[in-house]
């Protein structure tokens, strides 16, 4: 499979490239005005694009341009995710869930969603959506490999077929045998946008559709842990190492439609404008948790692992998902007072099975969760000179308590000098899962009412050519949470129970987080550094006091500068803490208290470099596994990644 790729990635972008480049045929074509970067054939009259003409933006605005460079950062985002991945624990195999290290990675929405929130990692939600806007057509070809067979693909293609319309479709696709026993990973992300403005810009429409399915095997971790730290080389084949469920799955998929667009009242724009706007957001999820085979053996005894079920074999847990948003609203923006929006917004959901359940003590579990919420809102933003800021307050008019107020400042020093500041307080309605769940297994049936969660936050950011820096204070009311509340006799039994909670007590949280990267000639020292203190009376947000990457690395151009490389090491490493487990009924982490994972140094070596639009990526990861103590863990039964070596590469066609 990886042969044939690599001739598809090497043969078909010299077939496109080696074609004859027609002559337009009238002025309204693209390429009279710009050629690709790319072409090596001399036109006098033809302009070539420059990189700012390749633009990619969010609803926010928030615009950057193509990145054809290698760069350490190019590097970090190398990965499953394709972002910087600092703060996040990925577990043993690519595609399972990841144990957040720093909290502050954590979003907010104050709406109530499905949950299962450990299986969302790699589910792009309507806000991380980019839109784009190109001279020529341009296409991105990713590719990493997996752990043991599969591997990780993302192709992209945007075209604008006029300097007002654009399209893009790109699909992410994934699959990953992993080391250990039915732990196979199968996603795929589809992704198609659109984005279309007037000449005029009197009406402007962003919109995208996608679809996305993620199926993990799960194996519920090992059994016996100490067979994995012994160091015995018969337990260097993970094979051998027993798990607790050898045929589980679960599988989440969604779909979505998505559209934003605004009219402006007046013909022509000029210092006094009046907008009409409407957002809408219909989106399906679906998530389903199977396990044929109900008893696990551990050691040969029987285990009930997740308790007493209701059947014997067969456990098929389906839930559902349905939200419809719509949001409309009217705009007015003055040159010199800035842009103020006034809406009012309507959100329907239904998250719903297919059953009722009748407990043992009497009590009913419903079928279905509806819930409809009408807001008002405004929202102000102002540009003026070095000044950008955004200012958003929302509450609901319906029964349904809920409030989120955003503040964003944003002050440009100068080029390279910027300052970030911003406040949020949220009011914000249960995900739905901690209020229904349904399952075959008797004790994973529950119906609850839980008190809206109440978050505030500060942070300050600052970032300047010596030192990056984030400052972020949180505090949380009535948290809620994933907790064991197996007996004494079920935790001998290697039964485990979990059900949701909610915190009564407050909870404050600081990070402060650096950066700061070092040049000596061609050898480079990027250093990240993150420092967390939680005050809380019990233990339920558990994070490590400290997390660190810092990465040791060489550049140089190579062969007239046809060839860029970087080569260096990498190290992170967090203290040790209390992280949080997994469960794979509910698809969530939960708290726990019997043991810490951490204090072990993860080394990975690393050779990039990049000739023209391609960069190539090979990761020797985490090597020092082989000589180490088998210390390693991302959550307790799930140990660390083992070492492998992996390569990936960019491709980047400007046609």
């Amino acid at each position: 499979m990886r042969i044939f790729f690599f001739l598809y990635l090497l043969v078909v972008p010299t077939l496109l490239f080696s074609q004859e480049k027609k002559a337009p045929k009238d002025n309204l074509d693209m390429n009279t005005k710009y050629s690709s970067i790319t072409d090596t054939l001399k036109k006098k009259k033809a302009l070539i694009a420059k990189i700012e003409q390749y633009q990619k933006y969010t609803l926010e605005h928030d615009t950057t341009y193509a990145d054809t460079s290698l760069t350490l950062k190019s590097s970090y985002r190398q990965n499953y995710l394709r972002k910087d991945n600092f703060g996040l624990l990925p577990f043993a195999n690519i595609g399972q869930t990841y144990n957040t290290l720093q909290y502050s990675l954590t979003d907010f929405s104050p709406y109530p969603e499905i949950g299962f929130k450990a299986k969302h990692f790699n589910f792009l939600e309507a806000n991380q959506i980019q839109y784009y806007s190109v001279a020529t057509p341009l296409t991105e070809l990713f590719f990493n490999t997996t752990i043991n067979k599969g591997q990780n693909v993302d192709s992209f293609i945007t075209l604008n077929t006029s300097k007002n319309l654009n399209f893009s479709i790109a699909y992410r696709g994934l699959r990953s045998e992993g080391n250990y026993i039915n732990q196979l990973v199968s996603s795929g992300n589809l992704r198609m946008t659109t984005s279309y403005f007037t000449t005029d810009k009197r009406y402007i429409l962003n919109a995208h559709f996608t679809s996305q399915d993620i199926s993990n095997e799960e194996n519920g971790g090992i059994t016996t842990p100490e067979d994995f730290e012994s160091g015995d080389p018969d337990f260097k084949n993970r094979q051998r190492l027993q798990v607790y469920l050898t045929d589980a799955k679960s599988f989440l998929k969604g779909r979505r439609l998505f559209f934003d667009h605004a009219f402006r009242v007046n013909p022509t724009e000029g210092n006094n404008n009046l907008y009409v706007t409407h957002q809408f957001n219909y989106e399906s999820k679906f998530f389903e948790y199977n396990q044929p085979t109900v008893i696990s053996t551990v050691d040969g005894a029987a285990v009930d692992r997740f308790g007493e079920s209701y059947v014997t074999s067969g456990i098929n847990d389906q839930t559902r998902f349905e939200k419809l948003y719509n949001k409309a609203g009217v705009a007015y923006e003055n040159s010199l007072l800035g842009k103020f929006n006034f809406f009012i917004d309507d959100y329907r959901s239904n998250y719903k099975y297919n059953r009722i359940v009748f407990k043992e003590d009497g009590s009913m579990i419903p079928d279905n969760l509806y819930l409809q919420i009408n807001n008002v809102g405004g929202q102000y933003e102002y540009q003026k000179n070095k000044w950008n800021g955004r200012f958003l307050y929302t509450r609901s008019i319906t029964n349904q308590s809920l409030s989120d107020l955003d503040a964003k400042l944003r002050y440009n020093l100068n080029d390279k000098i910027q300052f970030d500041f911003r406040y949020r307080n949220i009011n914000k309605l249960p995900n739905n899962n901690y209020n229904l769940y349904q399952s075959s297994y008797i004790e994973y049936n529950w119906s609850n009412n839980f008190k809206n969660e109440k978050i505030n936050l500060i942070s300050a950011n600052i970032y300047t050519p010596w030192l990056n820096a984030e400052v972020q204070y949180t505090v949380l009311k009535d948290h809620l949470y994933f907790e064991d509340v197996s007996t004494d006799a079920q935790i001998t039994a290697k039964t485990q129970i979990i059900n949701p909670a909610q915190y009564g007590n407050a909870i404050n949280y600081l990070s402060v987080k650096a950066n700061k990267e070092f040049k000596f000639g061609s050898f480079g020292l990027d250093n990240t550094l993150l420092y967390q203190k939680v005050d809380q009376s019990d233990l339920i947000l558990n994070l490590p006091d400290f997390v660190t990457r810092n990465t040791l690395y060489y550049s140089s151009y190579f062969f007239k500068k046809a060839l860029f490389m970087q080569t260096g090491l990498t190290f992170n490493y967090f203290t040790e803490y209390y992280g949080n487990d997994y469960n794979p009924v509910i698809g969530e982490l939960f708290v726990q208290q019997d043991k810490k994972i951490g204090n072990y140094a993860n080394f990975d070596y690393f050779i990039n470099f990049r000739i023209r639009q391609t960069r190539f990526y090979f990761k020797a990861e985490h090597f020092n596994a082989a000589f180490s103590g088998n210390n390693y863990y991302s959550a307790p039964n799930n140990p660390y990644r083992d070492f492998t070596i992996r390569f990936g590469l960019v491709w980047n066609f400007f046609q």
